[in-house]
Parts: structure tokens; sequence; C-alpha cells
């Protein structure tokens, strides 16, 4: 059958594909390690289940708006102001089928063809694609560890053009982890300011911050908020990956406009997990506090177990669940021409899946979630660590 061109053109989801062959693997009795997963290990907390069950009694089962039911808008409405000061009414609030959802909405209801959007390495797997799907083109923007793997205005400022119509900023980064201080924001925000530049902030990994504190670009003017599409969910911070509930915040036509798309797409988000996500942020605060710290303390003995490695440098992340480490040195060591290659046969010969940086735009790295028990995390990194020991033996 004969492919539309644009499908032709995009690139299948690597972390994706990474988790499906461990699937696979383990499915034929091989001891699979998966390090490539972005979602945490552990189940939805019991008050949502309950909570969506009893939605389900009361007869929440049926379509709803497009784009949302008006009680969760106004928990999001509610929650953006006590987390960022920032007021949004119910009209300039959009919900979708998990932020990858809403972000294919964003994209396809404001780019025309040949638009172009900034995007920093290393960035998350689907923007490229998804701009790509829109006809807009992607403008990839180099950073890696000596910028902290951060956008700085002057790097901006090299790829603006009169076709720029839109800045990906995702803090806290997958898969760096990096995340950007009040101090960076400010300078980026100055330099916005005196542009019609939209911002696409993919705050999706807010609640995961260990040694600063998360601030959204919309909050440093009322230009920037007026600028700046919020995305973000709950599928991170409230272990809710599979019910698929993803929201923007923003300029209420293009929320508009988002809405008429989904009325010949999608619909309505799926109606039980829409009160889930009510009942996630009708929730103690206390849980996200023990959440926070569960991850902190992975990130900190995965890191440590991480740096016995040899011939690996890796930035210590200050938020999300990812190491993002660089593996160039250590492939050539170990024989490889390249890191794909090395990831390809660590895979093969110790069952240790991680994903290729090079789905990030940044080839020299590998991306290791620790949203795993530390007991796995640790038996993956020895076996890593024994990969190497077996292939560098003649160095």
């Amino acid at each position: 059958m004969q492919l539309s061109k644009k499908i032709k053109n995009i690139t299948p989801s690597q972390t994706l594909a990474i988790t499906a062959k461990s699937r696979e693997l383990k499915a034929q009795g091989v001891d699979v390690i998966s390090l490539g997963a972005g979602e945490p290990d552990f189940n939805t907390p019991d008050e949502i289940i309950e909570k969506t069950y009893q939605a389900l009694k009361e007869g929440h089962t049926k379509y709803t708006a497009a784009s949302g039911v008006p009680e969760l808008k106004e928990a999001i409405s509610k929650k953006m102001k006590m987390d960022h000061d920032l007021q949004y009414d119910t009209s300039e609030i959009f919900v979708g089928s998990g932020a990858k959802h809403v972000l294919y909405n964003i994209f396809q209801a404001t780019l025309n063809p040949g638009d172009e959007v900034l995007i920093p390495t290393p960035y998350w797997v689907s923007y490229t694609e998804q701009v790509k799907l829109a006809e807009g083109k992607p403008v990839i923007m180099h950073t890696d560890e000596s910028t902290s793997f951060k956008m700085t205005p002057e790097i901006l400022q090299r790829h603006v053009t009169d076709r720029t119509r839109m800045l990906l900023l995702n803090s806290p980064s997958n898969p760096s982890g990096m995340v950007y201080t009040e101090d960076e924001l400010q300078a980026l925000a100055d330099y916005l300011e005196e542009t019609d530049i939209i911002v696409v902030a993919d705050e999706i990994y807010e609640k995961l911050v260990y040694d600063n504190v998360h601030i959204s670009i919309a909050s440093m003017s009322d230009k920037m908020k007026q600028n700046t599409i919020i995305v973000n969910g709950v599928s991170k911070s409230h272990a809710m990956t599979g019910w698929r509930i993803g929201y923007a915040c923003g300029d209420r036509d293009l929320m508009k406009a988002m809405t008429d798309l989904t009325t010949h797409s999608t619909s309505n988000p799926a109606t039980p997990s829409q009160w889930a996500a009510v009942a996630a942020y009708e929730m103690e605060e206390s849980y996200l506090v023990e959440y926070n710290n569960t991850f902190r303390e992975r990130r900190d003995k995965a890191y440590s177990k991480l740096m016995e490695l040899p011939y690996i440098t890796c930035i210590k992340p200050e938020g999300a669940f990812y190491l993002f480490p660089n593996f160039k040195e250590c492939a050539v060591k170990c024989g490889f021409d390249s890191v794909d290659d090395f990831v390809a046969q660590l895979l093969e010969e110790q069952h240790v899946a991680v994903v290729p940086g090079s789905g990030f735009g940044s080839p020299d790295n590998i991306r290791l979630s620790y949203s795993l028990s530390a007991e796995d995390m640790e038996k993956a990194l020895e076996r890593i660590k024994k990969f190497i020991a077996q292939h560098a033996k003649g160095v």
C-alpha cells in the first residue's frame, strides 16, 4: 500500500522500540534489565484508584466535552495558581490524551509549512517528529556537557531567523535531567520578550526536582505568560502513565483550535482517566514529598554506582529520573565504532537495555532510567561494568 510522504519521513520512537525489544526478550525467558522506561515502576496511588472506581459507579463513563470536564480544568487552574502563581481561566486550559497528544495538537494548530521550531539538544524523541508531521522545520540547537545541556541566550540568538515560530523548552529535561534556574530563565526571557516567538514549555517532570526548584518561564513576566504554552500532566507526578492525561495552559484561541482539532480525531480523553486526574490533584501534597524523596535516593545511589565505570563522564542530574552519561570514549575503548553499536551489543551480551543518545540528538551519550528498584539498577550497572571489562581488555 502506498504510504504518505509525511509518514515515511518520521523516525519511530527509540524509547518505545527499546521497551518493546526488552519485553520481547523477557517473554522468551531472557533475564533482561531495562533502563529504558520513562515511567515509575510502582502503581498509581490507591486513593486515586478508589476515587476513580467511585466515579465509575456514579456513571462517569460517557462522552465529555472534547477538551475535558470542567472539574478537571478547575483543578488544573487551582494547581497552576498554587504552584506558579499563574492564573488561567478554564477556557485557557485544554486536556488531552497524554502530554504527547497535547504537544501534537499544539504543533498541528500553530505551524504552517516551513515554520521553524527551535529545539535544543538533547531533546525528547517525539519533538522533531511531531514538528515534521505538522510540516514545520525542526531547527536543532546543540548543547552538551560544556553548557550543562542548557540553552543560553547566545545559542538561541544564533538560530533565530525570520521563519522562527516557536521554541521548545523542557525543564526538568528528558533525557539530561537538567533544570533551568530562575536566573537562566530570566536571561532567556529578556531576549524572548522582544520577539513574537511562542515558547512551548514542557514541564511534565516538574514534581521531580532534587537540588533546585522548578520555575516556569511563563512566570517571568506578563509577556512571557502571554507567549508561553505550558504542557504538563499526571503521568510522571502521580505514576499515571497509562491513564493518558495531559494538558496545556495558554492562549484561549489556541486552546479552542486544539479542541476543534480533537473533535475530529480522538474526541475527549478517557472519561474515567479524567476523574482519576481530578483525584490526583485533590491528594495531599505529602504523597509528592515521599515520591520525590524516593527518586532522590535512587538518583544518588545510581549516580554513585555509575561513576565507578571507567571511561565515562556524567553530570549529576537535578530532576526527572534519568542519567545521561557520555559513553563516547568508553565505546571507542571497547572497540565499537559508535555508542549505538555499544548499546546494541550490551543488550545482546549482558541483557541490559538502555537508550542510545542518538535518538535525543546527542550520539555520544546514553540515557539510563533509574525509575526502577535500587537493586535492579545496581545489578544493571554491574553488568555494564562487566561488559566494559570484557571488551576493553586490550586497552
